[in-house]
C-alpha cells in the first residue's frame, strides 16, 4: 500500500505506519478511515484490534484472522505485555526530567454520565531548546493507563501541551506556530511497538520502530538548531 507504509506482515497480521488525520474506524462524518482503506485493498478485511487517535501517527497492528484478532485484543488490552512508546514535542521544558503524570480523568460510565479514573502517563525528557521564540522539548511516552486521549490531556494539564493540539493545547501558540512556522498536525506519533514471542502468532516476537511523518521531524529539526 502505497499511502500507508506497511512495517511488518506475516500470516496472521500487519503492522502499519498510519498517518496523522487518518480516524483508525470509521463514524458519523468521516468519509475516510484506516478500516475502510484496509478493508478495500485487502480480502479477507484485516480487523483492529487497538486504535491510535485520528491526529496521532504511527505504529498501529491489524489483524488478518479472527482468533489473531481475538489473541490480540487481549494483549493489548493488558498494558503490562505490550510496550508502546511514543514520542511528542511539548511546549515548556517538564520538570524532572523523568517520571510519571499520575492524575485522574474523566471518562465514560456505564450510564450517560461521567466518571474519574486514576491514569498513569510515564515520560522521559530526549531533548529541549526552542522553536521560533518557545521553549520546548521532546518526550519520550509510554501509557501506564489506557485512557481516551490520555498523553494529550495529561501533558496540558501539567502546563507542557503538544504543539498542535487544538483539542487540550495552547491554541495561541499553535495559531502562531501555523502562521510563522507551518505548523500542520498534532505533534505525537506512535514511534515503537514491542511484542513478546507469541507461539502462533508471532514466534520471533515483533519490535517494530515507525519514522515520525515530515510535518512532525520538521520541527524536530527547528529543536535542534
Amino acid at each position: 500500500m502505497k499511502e500507508i507504509p506497511v512495517l511488518y506482515d506475516n500470516s496472521c497480521c500487519m503492522v502499519l505506519n498510519k498517518p496523522a488525520g487518518l480516524s483508525v474506524q470509521g463514524g458519523e462524518g468521516i468519509m475516510s478511515s484506516l478500516d475502510s482503506i484496509l478493508s478495500g485493498k485487502i480480502k479477507p478485511r484485516p480487523l483492529l484490534v487497538h486504535r491510535l487517535d485520528r491526529d496521532t501517527s504511527g505504529v498501529i497492528l491489524v489483524a488478518k484472522t479472527k482468533e489473531a484478532a481475538g489473541s490480540f485484543s487481549a494483549l493489548f488490552a493488558n498494558s503490562g505485555i505490550i510496550t508502546k512508546v511514543y514520542m511528542g514535542i511539548c511546549s515548556g521544558v517538564i520538570e524532572p526530567p523523568e517520571g510519571a503524570i499520575k492524575l485522574s480523568l474523566d471518562v465514560k460510565g456505564k450510564g450517560r454520565g461521567r466518571i474519574k479514573k486514576e491514569s498513569e502517563t510515564f515520560y522521559k525528557l530526549l531533548s529541549s531548546g526552542s522553536i521560533g521564540e518557545t521553549p520546548c522539548a521532546l518526550l519520550e511516552l509510554k501509557l501506564g493507563t489506557g485512557r481516551m486521549h490520555q498523553i494529550r490531556r495529561h501533558l496540558a494539564l501539567i502546563g507542557h501541551p503538544l504543539l498542535g493540539d487544538d483539542k487540550y493545547g495552547d491554541f495561541a501558540l499553535n495559531k502562531k506556530l501555523k502562521a510563522r512556522l507551518g505548523l500542520k498536525s498534532l505533534c505525537l506519533h506512535a514511534s515503537r511497538l514491542v511484542i513478546p514471542v507469541l507461539p502462533g502468532l508471532l514466534p520471533d516476537g515483533l519490535d517494530v520502530t515507525a519514522e515520525p511523518p515530515e510535518s512532525f521531524s520538521r520541527f524536530l529539526e527547528l529543536l535542534k538548531t
